[in-house]
């Protein structure tokens, strides 16, 4: 119900008037009452006529005056406007794709790339905003998503494998940008959402597991096919044959060996990977421990027919390491260049002031050998892997020794070097802090 407003006073006769019309009903019935009087009671009808404008009189004086009602204009009702969700603006979708980490790229129903985040830019150079993608990426895998996307409106994904001008995996998922409420079919401006998230390690961290396994399981394999061999000879035809005996339990011996050795680098190798974030706190004197590593060392170097070479700087050699974990660095670098190396008659071991920022000892192991190709060289630190399998295993190597070296390196915050070419030798530089 709506309020009323009043205006100003009204004239005195129309006022009058307006409160006889208003007070009709009961002045009518008051005379009426008088009339009644006059017929049938007693009272004299001049008596009558002065109580009638008696009544009249007060009803005009007492009764309020009647305010004109102005009309008033129908009130204003507000309806709130209901907003239809909208899909989000290019540059407003533009910021939300560069905060991502993986590459990202927006397009639109022609399939026309509207933008691609830095990432995207990066992973994939011949990307061009406004340019179809198909232009730049021509794998037929993500072309048949992106127009099943477009064609059903719904989510796809595959894995993408790239091998130029590096190896790639990525999962990519092609998700159409639906407004809410409407028809995806109808409408003209409709996006697809392209991403790509990497699995290239994941995959190559499998890789490493599987080959990991397999080398493992060879190289435990031929010498337990070997024990098992010279078991059954011994027990067989060679029962009775002393001399065949005691040379088949020396070659055993020998498998035994490998295979305990083999063993024992598996194990420290899963020790140093455990604690590879973990720094070590303990100083170490680098002077005494190289010293103790040669001395330990110059039985094997004495057979092998080569001179090892110690030289060590006057300064301070103090530095923070885990000292069983650098002699084992420092064992399987000498080691390797008496096996390795012998050819050139001695080997160097020294240490001397890092020539590194962030470094201050250098710790260098050259052997005087045949050398490697330079593209093994990359490879020298992969578990088991041997530029000369069977010469390896004759010299009881287990292709982990610089595997281990490399993850103690990386666990004191040190860098490894290796440098190598054919008829020049091997040389091995130790960086730490």
């Amino acid at each position: 119900m709506h309020d009323t407003q009043t205006g100003g006073p009204v004239p005195r006769l129309p006022r009058l008037r307006a409160r006889l019309i208003a007070q009709a009903g009961p002045l009518l019935g008051i005379a009426g009452v008088f009339v009644m009087l006059v017929l049938f009671g007693d009272l004299a009808p001049l008596a009558a006529i002065i109580g009638i404008l008696a009544v009249f009189s007060a009803v005009l004086l007492l009764s309020p005056a009647p305010s004109v009602v102005r009309p008033q204009p129908a009130p204003v009702v507000v309806v709130p406007e209901v907003i239809a969700p909208t899909l989000p603006t290019i540059p407003s979708f533009a910021a939300f794709a560069d905060a991502l980490i993986d590459p990202c790229m927006l397009l639109d129903r022609r399939s026309v790339v509207l933008h691609a985040n830095a990432a995207a830019l990066r992973q994939f150079p011949g990307v061009v905003n406004g340019n179809p993608i198909t232009f730049s990426l021509r794998n037929p895998e993500l072309v048949q998503a992106i127009d099943g996307a477009m064609r059903s409106g719904s989510t796809r994904s595959f894995e993408l494998h790239e091998t130029v001008p590096a190896e790639t995996w990525d999962k990519v998922v092609v998700a159409p940008l639906r407004q809410p409420g409407s028809d995806w079919f109808a409408d003209e401006e409709r996006r697809l959402v392209v991403t790509f998230q990497s699995l290239t390690e994941l995959k190559r961290v499998e890789a490493l597991r599987t080959d990991f396994i397999a080398n493992a399981s060879h190289e435990l394999r031929t010498p337990l096919a070997s024990l098992l061999g010279f078991i059954d000879t011994l027990l067989g035809p060679a029962a009775k044959d002393p001399a065949a005996r005691e040379k088949f339990l020396g070659i055993m011996r020998g498998q035994a060996e490998r295979m305990s050795k083999l063993i024992d680098d598996l194990l420290s190798l899963s020790r140093i990977e455990m604690h590879q974030h973990v720094r070590p706190t303990a100083s170490i004197d680098l002077a005494s421990l190289l010293r103790e590593v040669r001395e330990g060392l110059m039985m094997q170097a004495k057979t092998a027919k080569v001179e090892i070479r110690l030289s060590l700087f006057a300064g301070s050699t103090t530095t923070i390491g885990d000292r069983s974990q650098l002699y084992e660095v420092f064992e399987n670098l000498l080691d390797n260049a008496i096996k390795y190396g012998a050819s050139g008659e001695f080997v160097e071991l020294s240490l001397a002031p890092a020539n590194r920022a962030g470094f201050q000892h250098m710790v260098t192991v050259i052997d005087h050998g045949p050398g490697v190709e330079p593209e093994h060289v990359p490879r020298l630190t992969e578990r088991f892997y041997r530029i000369d399998a069977d010469a390896s295993r004759k010299k009881k190597g287990t292709g982990l020794g610089l595997a281990i070296v490399k993850h103690i390196v990386n666990r004191h915050r040190g860098q490894l070097s290796i440098k190598s070419k054919p008829g020049e030798g091997m040389r091995v530089d130790v960086f730490l802090p």
